[in-house]
């Protein structure tokens, strides 16, 4: 290949080239001087890069402008560093790719093979090394299938080397220099089953152990957390296969007949199959060995199974080893449901009203959480419950508070014991025995305060929300990168304002105005903390189950058999119009000095529910405050009928609740253990009541939003969502980060789509 150009093959490259054409690339021509299995491709140098920007103009500019942007970013001036980076990723796109460099892309790419799918990766100068690593902050493309398609995301990729994120990363790690990108292309590997392979534990940090995560289809439902892959441990030497835990996975990412990535649900038979045989496992583990023994250190390398054989696709230092010899035995597992590592001794609590028994830097073990709980939560190490899911309160809340969180591990109440030490990881579901050497001392205050200087971050065009429940978290939230609060959780709220009290035991006791004034003094911590971004309250959708064990709630709860579509939500009001005046007096109070704050529906069934809650608002104080949007819930599947309705009773703003529209479009509770691999937010049926929705919402000029848990933890989601036009995603403040990439990907992605139709 002609090196003049810029353009030079991977199987030519060494550790010396990384300065012209980065760490990821100079890594994987290492991996092939190695003789490890690695997909053939090319890279366009950093130099050519920089020959390009000459060329158009624009270089001199475009460091001016660099070296500002990294003063901006010290100072903290996140505008700015947005409007700069703005303003150099628009020089990038302009001066784009000159003509000669782009007839060797389109030579190089057609040397690879006729019609071949390649991916087009950044390879930042000084990304994958062990000072820094860049993960993830510069831009991807896969399954790109022609030339035209190639030039333009090589253009994207150098534009991804001027976003705000990449600059705060570069302040933060003291780069002065002017950015210099290279980017590789790659034949994609039509993956049938991929993963990762780690030569030594990165959680424990043993170095005679490998670990192989798997998955069917390509790695990055592994990489994502979307599904539980198997998990094979093996010993070295050898390498043994010592241990094996069979995941189960709902669906797998493959490449469509359309060149784009295709999620495909796997049936119940393939969920639960074994990913790899033991041979195949050892293949996998021994060339993960090979790269570690070729660069001398513990490698994380990413691997691909295709008709061929096995593929190494990636390989980077593991840079989070934190020391040896920790062999914990897991006493019990469940879903990872948020993320954390703390070692504490056990506290079995079987209700809430034996909370005070619990100790600070215990964990708190008990079978399932419901939103009387909170106290207990807010003070507990980490939380292990019996039974619930992703999108259970235990989870929601321990996600927002920063407990790490096991959720459905089954058997807890009765396998672990008051008193015994263990570790909770949040992060893989596992509960091991023993304290772990590598987790910092637990205490009993948690961080409430804002994070110091956010870095700036990836402009969207899609706004980014977050979802709330929990008012002490409200200004450590508040300090991220979201446009405001797109779900306000008002019952979770009410239960911590109310110190576990239902409401209408204070109503019967004569004590409305001390509801009033608890939920007021709680919903202004949270709309001072994000003026002047809006706030959408979601009015308390009471569910007899939970709010029984209140206290009084057994006086005033129904005992009913189905509680997820029972006595719930806007027909409740309607009910109990007492408690929901008191609620608009609190929302009236709070908007006198915080006019961001918005209201909004939840369950609502059919349009008299909705006219009637509509005209109670109205006669409500809250009703002759200006400026104040009324949403409404998408929850239920009758939306799709009533919408138009909805807006021409004065709604506004629809948001969907994937959680409740997925039980009630597939019949399957969404809490149920045992029907779980039902419920899935990706079915078709959902996704296209979702499509229809927010169709519905543009069409009638009113603004639509979903504030589910699948944008949080599903790949591929947000690209459905942006694709379908939604105005704003909300999301739980643990994904904020990945939330806004996915965004900015999905955006990216859509833009070169367009150009690819465009030059056709």
């Amino acid at each position: 290949m002609n090196t003049s150009s810029g353009l030079l093959t991977l199987a030519e490259l060494t550790a010396q080239d990384a300065p012209t054409v980065g760490g990821k690339a100079a890594n994987l021509g290492e991996l092939i001087l190695a003789g490890l299995p690695v997909p053939p491709g090319f890279v366009v140098s950093a130099p050519a890069y920089q020959s390009a920007m000459d060329q158009a103009g624009v270089r001199a500019e475009l460091a001016a402008s660099h070296s500002e942007a990294l003063a901006a970013a010290r100072r903290n001036d996140t505008e700015a560093v947005i409007g700069i980076c703005e303003r150099m990723g628009e020089l990038v796109r302009k001066a784009g790719m000159p003509s000669a460099l782009a007839t060797e892309v389109r030579s190089a790419y057609a040397r690879l093979g006729s019609d071949l799918p390649v991916a087009v990766r950044s390879s930042a100068v000084g990304e994958d090394g062990a000072d820094a690593s860049f993960a993830g902050m510069n831009a991807t493309f896969t399954n790109v299938l022609d030339a035209d398609a190639l030039v333009a995301a090589i253009v994207e990729c150098w534009s991804s080397a001027v976003t705000p994120r990449v600059v705060s990363y570069r302040a933060e790690r003291g780069f002065e220099s002017e950015p210099a990108v290279a980017v590789v292309v790659q034949g994609m590997v039509t993956a049938e089953r991929a993963g990762v392979a780690f030569t030594a534990d990165p959680t424990s940090g043993r170095r005679d152990v490998v670990m192989v995560e798997a998955a069917f289809g390509q790695g990055e439902v592994v990489v994502s957390g979307a599904v539980q892959p198997d998990t094979y441990e093996l010993v070295v030497p050898g390498p043994r296969v010592i241990a094996t835990r069979i995941g189960h996975q709902t669906h797998q990412i493959v490449r469509g007949p359309d060149g784009h990535d295709l999620t495909v649900k796997l049936t119940p038979e393939m969920s639960d199959r074994r990913v790899l045989e033991e041979r195949e496992v050892i293949e996998v583990a021994r060339l993960a060995l090979r790269a570690q023994e070729h660069f001398g250190n513990p490698q994380d390398v990413e691997w691909a199974i295709d008709t061929r054989g096995v593929w190494v696709v990636q390989a980077r230092p593991i840079t989070t080893l934190n020391g040896h010899g920790e062999t914990g035995r897991v006493l019990v597992s469940g879903l990872a449901a948020a993320p954390g590592k703390v070692s504490g001794a056990v506290r079995v609590l079987s209700e809430p009203k034996q909370g005070a028994a619990l100790l600070a830097g215990e964990v708190l073990v008990a079978p399932m959480t419901n939103p009387d709980w909170l106290p207990t939560i807010r003070r507990a190490a980490a939380l292990v419950t019996d039974s619930g899911g992703a999108t259970c309160h235990a989870a929601i809340v321990a996600r927002e508070l920063g407990v790490p969180c096991v959720v459905g591990a089954g058997s807890a109440t009765t396998e672990l014991v008051d008193g015994q030490v263990v570790t909770v990881d949040g992060g893989t579901g596992r509960v091991t025995e023993g304290r772990s050497a590598t987790v910092a001392a637990v205490t009993s205050e948690r961080p409430s305060g804002p994070a110091a200087g956010p870095a700036a971050p990836t402009p969207i065009g899609t706004r980014l929300y977050v979802n709330l429940a929990v008012a002490s978290a409200a200004e450590r939230v508040a300090a991220q990168p979201v446009d405001g609060v797109g779900l306000l959780r008002a019952e979770f709220m009410l239960t911590d304002a109310l110190e576990g009290r239902h409401p209408r035991d204070l109503i019967a006791k004569g004590e409305e105005q001390r509801f009033v004034d608890a939920m007021s003094a709680s919903l202004l911590t949270i709309t001072e903390a994000f003026a002047p971004r809006p706030v959408v309250y979601r009015t308390t959708d009471l569910r007899s189950n939970e709010f029984r064990a209140l206290v009084g709630g057994e006086e005033h709860e129904p005992v009913e058999h189905n509680p997820m579509i029972g006595y719930r939500g806007a027909f409740r009001y309607l009910r109990e119009p007492d408690l929901f005046a008191l609620e608009m007096r609190v929302l009236a109070e709070v908007r006198e000095r915080t006019p961001n704050l918005h209201l909004m529906i939840p369950f609502v069934r059919t349009r008299w529910e909705l006219e009637a809650c509509l005209e109670m608002v109205d006669a409500s104080p809250l009703g002759r405050q200006r400026g104040m949007h009324r949403w409404v819930m998408a929850e239920v599947p009758s939306v799709l009928h009533w919408l138009p309705e909805y807006v021409g009773l004065g709604i506004d703003g629809v948001s969907i609740g994937s959680n409740d529209l997925t039980q009630l479009v597939l019949g399957v509770d969404r809490d149920s253990e045992i029907c779980a691999e039902v419920y899935d937010e990706t079915d078709p049926a959902v996704l296209a009541a979702i499509t229809d929705i927010i169709g519905t919402a543009e069409r009638l000029g009113i603004t639509s939003s979903l504030c589910g848990q699948a944008p949080s933890s599903r790949p591929g989601f947000v690209d459905h969502l942006v694709a379908a036009g939604i105005t704003s995603i909300s999301v739980n403040p643990d994904v904020i980060d990945s939330a806004r990439d996915a965004v900015a990907s999905a955006e990216r992605r859509l833009l070169l789509e367009a150009a690819r139709r465009d030059s056709r």
